[in-house]
């Protein structure tokens, strides 16, 4: 079983004001230091256990590459030290040491291994790797002549050509068709079945908080968050629009989930709850059942245009549906301070069995990034459960009408 122990890592570049200073410090080493550090990251500390996915977000130049650079041990560590136990296979840039001139077979061997693979063992899965990449003849004519995503396809055939103890990616399987995302990602979950220890680094909030036991977020170079997959997505999320100097928190809710609300606060959800057909308010649903969507908003600034938003979460947090006023054409336009407005949302609950949450958002246009009033996940919770339909799978009620033609 696989481990992997971060304690107090960190990488700092060297900094130059000119290529003098540089050359100056190399030649004559005790005539003072001449350089600043640049900490790309700081201090990082963290541990995955055998058999758990923790998955790793923030911005472009977070340092999300860089720490898993180091943990691979491609890149040294200014401090700190990074402990690994099992036997590792990693996926970090695209097609990493693959040449070129050689054939995708010829880089397969190689990449192979260095992966610890003995030369027999590598031919022998061979068959195995072309079977995964489906790339065809061209596993035979040189890397040069292949798409970003054939190189994709052989480079994480090669690494999960035999289950390792430890697998790391990177953003390498956002490269590539659709059709193998999902066959990778089934050969993750079944790795992950079979006890690898995963640690992956993605921008896919679905693939996080499918996958992910936790998520760390890294801001700046440093941990900012640490926890469930979810709470850390509404996170990363309130922070995207930070720049609009709004307000983020967090909040311990009485059934142990952390509410994440952030925004400007122009405008504010008042009031939100769900309602059936008779306008009471209700927290079960039944599968298919009419119901409204209640939701008040107060305004406390004038606001040239309010949008309201709202996307329903299943319990893994993934947006099952979601749309807001600006997309049905219905946005407010010159909303006075201290006015009130009510929003009756109609929908039928066509969902599976289970527990679902609503989240908010009171913004000027399609998306949070330009005026974020309010951001508020949680903001309401409900269950499906299903009392007269007949037995079907998944969070979705799609009842079909079904032919059969015999002959």
């Amino acid at each position: 079983m696989g481990t992997i122990n971060v304690r107090g890592l960190g990488k700092a570049y060297k900094q130059y004001s000119n290529r003098w200073s540089r050359l100056i410090e190399w030649v004559l080493p005790f005539s003072g230091q001449r350089h600043n550090l640049k900490w790309v990251l700081n201090d990082l500390s963290f541990k995955v256990s055998p058999g758990e996915a923790l998955g790793i977000i923030g911005v472009n130049g977070a340092g999300k590459s860089t720490l898993l650079k180091m943990i691979t041990g491609t890149t040294r560590p200014t401090t700190g030290s990074v402990d690994i136990s099992g036997n590792v296979a990693a996926l970090l840039e695209l097609g990493m040491g693959f040449h070129p001139d050689f054939t995708g077979r010829q880089n397969a061997i190689m990449a192979g291994q260095l992966l610890g693979f003995q030369v027999e063992e590598i031919l022998s899965l061979m068959p195995e790797i072309e079977a995964f990449a489906e790339i065809g003849d061209y596993i035979d004519q040189p890397v040069r002549m292949y798409s970003s995503g054939m190189q994709m396809r052989l480079a994480f055939s090669v690494a999960t050509a035999r289950r390792p103890d430890v697998l790391i990616i990177d953003e390498a399987l956002s490269v590539g068709d659709a059709y193998f995302q999902h066959k990778s990602f089934e050969r993750i979950r079944q790795f992950r079945r079979e006890g690898t220890t995963l640690l992956i680094v993605s921008h896919d909030k679905a693939a996080i908080q499918s996958i992910c036991d936790r998520a760390i977020l890294l801001n700046a170079g440093k941990l900012a968050m640490v926890g469930k997959p979810e709470e850390v997505m509404d996170y990363y999320n309130a922070l995207l629009a930070d720049h609009q100097n709004q307000n983020v928190k967090q909040e311990l809710l009485s059934d142990g989930n952390i509410q994440t609300v952030s925004g400007t606060g122009e405008a504010v959800v008042d009031g939100i709850a769900l309602l059936n057909e008779s306008g009471a308010v209700i927290e079960v649903a039944d599968v298919g059942q009419a119901v409204t969507l209640h939701v008040r908003v107060l305004v406390k600034e004038d606001i040239e245009r309010l949008v309201l938003g709202y996307g329903i979460k299943d319990r893994l947090g993934q947006i099952v549906y979601g749309t807001n006023t600006d997309l049905k054409k219905q946005p407010l336009l010159n909303v006075k301070a201290g006015s009130v407005h009510e929003f009756f949302i109609k929908f039928p609950a066509n969902f599976g069995i289970g527990n679902y949450s609503v989240q908010t958002a009171l913004v000027s246009t399609d998306s949070h990034l330009v005026n974020n009033y309010e951001w508020r996940d949680l903001a309401l919770v409900f269950n499906v459960v299903n009392i007269g339909k007949p037995h079907f799978a998944g969070c979705a009620w799609i009842d079909p009408a079904i032919e059969i033609v015999s002959k």
